[in-house]
């Protein structure tokens, strides 16, 4: 077989699988490694992504599989993660591809006269779309492989799977996929983390912390021109285990005194009663442009002031340093 996908008037295509429970700000230097290769990437989270190769192959003038052995040197020596990598010349087969590689070779390329050949013999739950319980249904009736799948009339799959699983699941197994890759990255977010040098309890020490986070996360999205539409809050436990939780704000704020307000609903929804923290990790989801979020008249003075107070706070910071200005109650903290 031979391994080397190329253009030749049809599509090249990488899927990239990274290793599972990956953090999202690895995963986000990972995707960050793939549009050093192509700028079209479609990330598909939590931890795969699907690159368009063809521009990318007249650029830097390689095969694809040798694009695919950069990316797994880059990931390995810059991140210190080891990805697998399907390539094809649609996405059910780089899919399945990257889905059948094993490590430590890591890439699997598949040339367009290969897809029949290739597919053929792989059990029909390895085949990318079909989920279990479709598989299990196949199995029943005999169809314990993509040739077989391949072989049957399509009106029979569909009778099988149902009307549209049936059709994706014919053509799919015919190597038949006509999507393209569609450019799109992770929803913007930003999260701050502290961490105790001693394992607490103290409920004081707790809050001080996290309105530390608070201070440093809305610092962070009004320099960056965004607001979130909501937090989540993460604690990290003695032992390793770890709570999370998400919710949405009223409206997309980044001044202190939304997010303090969320922030601190996050912590009393955890309940703490003798939990030994070793971290908390603060995070702002689905953010947007500061000029999206919408500006509501207020009157309230003291809500109002304290915006006004918080513009100063921030010039403050930005000639003298993040940490000469902040409130008094974060420097009660510990560590």
């Amino acid at each position: 077989m031979r391994t080397g996908a190329t253009a030749g008037g049809q599509g090249v295509v990488m899927h990239v699988r990274c290793p599972d429970r990956l953090p999202e700000e690895v995963f986000r230097q990972v995707l960050e490694e793939l549009a050093n290769l192509s700028p079209v990437v479609q990330a598909l989270p939590p931890t795969a992504a699907l690159v368009d190769l063809r521009g990318a192959l007249r650029f830097h003038g390689v095969e694809a599989r040798r694009l695919g052995e950069i990316l797994r040197i880059r990931t390995i020596s810059r991140l210190g993660v080891d990805v697998r990598v399907g390539i094809g010349p649609s996405i059910t087969i780089a899919a399945t591809a990257s889905g059948q590689v094993d490590l430590p070779v890591g890439v699997l390329a598949i040339a367009p006269e290969d897809v029949t050949g290739w597919l053929g013999p792989l059990p029909v739950d390895a085949l990318h779309g079909i989920g279990p319980r479709q598989a299990a249904v196949l199995r029943d009736y005999g169809v314990h492989c993509v040739g077989l799948l391949a072989a049957l009339p399509p009106a029979t799959i569909q009778r099988l799977l149902g009307g549209k699983a049936g059709r994706l699941a014919a053509d799919r197994a015919r190597g038949i996929d006509p999507r393209p890759v569609v450019p799109r990255a992770l929803p913007a977010s930003a999260s701050v983390r502290c961490s105790f040098d001693e394992h607490t309890l103290d409920g004081a020490v707790v809050r001080a912390a996290l309105l530390q986070l608070v201070v440093r996360l809305g610092t962070r999205l009004r320099g960056r021109h965004q607001a979130a539409r909501a937090l989540t809050l993460t604690l990290k436990f003695a032992g390793g285990g770890s709570w999370e939780k998400t919710r949405r704000l009223a409206a997309p704020s980044a001044h202190e005194d939304d997010l303090r307000q969320l922030a601190y609903q996050l912590m009393d929804a955890a309940g703490l009663q003798r939990g030994r923290l070793t971290g908390l990790v603060l995070k702002g989801e689905d953010l947007i442009d500061a000029d999206q979020a919408p500006r509501q008249l207020s009157l309230d003075d003291t809500r109002e002031n304290r915006l006004a107070a918080e513009t100063a706070i921030d010039r403050v910071r930005d000639k003298f340093g993040p940490r000469v200005i902040g409130p008094a109650a974060v420097f009660r903290r510990a560590s």
